[in-house]
């Protein structure tokens, strides 16, 4: 059976990035069939030894982290330090369609394959960079030279101060959203920039600054302060403008309900066993509903606290906006996520048996993307690559020998 191959198959990447967000960049191109090839340093992506590294591992070649965000992909080590390791790359580059690196700025330029080295000998090549606050090239913010890491993203793009339980207390969001979300728009950017570059054989800069990023994704504290003077605070567990939409207690943990339309308000009073509320002349109106916000949330959690998540789940599924909070074990048992294939087994070196990392969530019918492989040991694919810009077997050894490769 021929296998389907991904939207983005042949399409070559060079991945200079490290830690997450430039890895979760590449990865979500290499879902979809890019070829990408991960230059690191002959001692590895840091987060080669972050782990959790699984309880029966006795190679520890790498983690669960790396593991995660680096399937798909090809692994090549490179000492960029040294000439000759940034000889390799620049050939590496001519036949590329983008580069992705997630250095400081300048440090590119001072290596001799900065974006305008490297487009002079490929002037379709899309150079797309990853950095806390931008690049000069597109903007040169007074804290460009800063180095940024998830919460400083976080706290400087406006997220951390809408966040939290009450209106005093700012808090930082779970996941690393403040590397994941510029990752995703910088892979948006790159697919953007090599189609056009497909079409008119001209590359360009993709610029995403971390701070930038999270900024956009909070999109409604910019309108809020524009249209009303005001300066948005912590939310806690429900929406500063609409009722009921948030988070309940349940016997065994919490759930959320977003019956906040008209249509799904009477079902919801009725499900409640409160249909008179449905009825309430006061709680009318979206407006009406938010001015009455304690008194709502107090009579659907009364209902709520009485039973267990899954008995919820049977009583409102299907009927109001509704889940239950879930925690990582109950999504492992959840059958949405088994048939919508979001929990992927893969193996890892120095394992018997499989692991998990999570799935592709862009479906595509013609041309599927999906986990096809692990992600790779350190200088895995070295020879291959190295081959295949014309080193010979002599001078492989020769470069390995001298550090240069791994």
């Amino acid at each position: 059976m021929t296998e389907v191959l991904g939207a983005l198959d042949g399409v070559k990447i060079i991945d200079l990035t490290q830690m997450l967000a430039g890895p979760y960049c590449t990865m979500l191109l290499a879902d979809q069939g890019a070829e990408i090839v991960k230059v690191e340093p002959l001692d590895g992506d840091h987060t080669r030894i972050v782990g959790p590294y699984h309880a029966d591992d006795r190679l520890k070649a790498f983690g669960g982290y790396f593991a995660s965000v680096n399937r798909n992909k090809k692994s090549i080590a490179i000492d960029l330090k040294r000439p000759e390791g940034r000889d390799l790359v620049k050939r590496l580059c001519k036949d590329a369609d983008a580069v992705v690196e997630n250095y400081r700025g300048g440090v590119m330029e001072r290596l001799g394959i900065s974006y305008e080295t490297l487009q002079g000998e490929n002037p379709r090549l899309v150079y797309a960079t990853i950095r806390g606050f931008g690049d000069r090239r597109t903007g040169a913010s007074p804290y460009t030279d800063w180095p940024a890491y998830d919460v400083v993203a976080q706290a400087f793009g406006g997220v951390m101060a809408i966040t939290g339980p009450d209106k005093d207390t700012p808090l930082k969001v779970g996941p690393g959203i403040g590397d994941l979300m510029p990752a995703t728009m910088c892979a948006v950017g790159l697919v953007s920039a090599i189609f056009r570059a497909h079409k008119t054989g001209k590359g360009q800069f993709v610029d995403v600054g971390m701070v930038d990023a999270i900024l956009s994704m909070c999109e409604r504290i910019v309108h809020q302060h524009a249209y009303t003077g005001g300066v948005p605070a912590p939310e806690g567990n429900h929406h500063p403008l609409l009722c009921p939409f948030g988070m309940f207690p349940a016997g065994d943990g919490f759930i959320t309900i977003a019956a906040h339309a008209d249509t799904h308000w009477p079902i919801l009073c009725r499900l409640i066993g409160r249909p008179e509320l449905g009825a309430d002349p006061r709680f009318a109106t979206v407006q009406d509903r938010r001015a009455h916000q304690d008194e709502i949330i107090a009579a659907i959690s009364d209902f709520t606290r009485r039973h267990t998540k899954r008995e919820l789940l049977k009583h409102f599924g299907g009927q109001v906006p509704f889940a239950p909070v879930n925690d990582v074990s109950d999504i492992f048992a959840d059958p949405h996520f088994a048939v919508r294939d979001m929990v992927v087994r893969v193996p890892h070196p120095g394992v018997a048996q499989q692991t998990a990392v999570a799935g592709v969530a862009i479906k595509m019918t013609e041309t599927p993307g999906r986990v096809r492989h692990r992600a790779p040991l350190l200088g895995e694919h070295t020879d291959e690559y190295l081959k295949s810009i014309g080193c010979s077997a002599a001078e492989i050894a020769r470069l390995r020998a001298a550090k240069i490769v791994a």
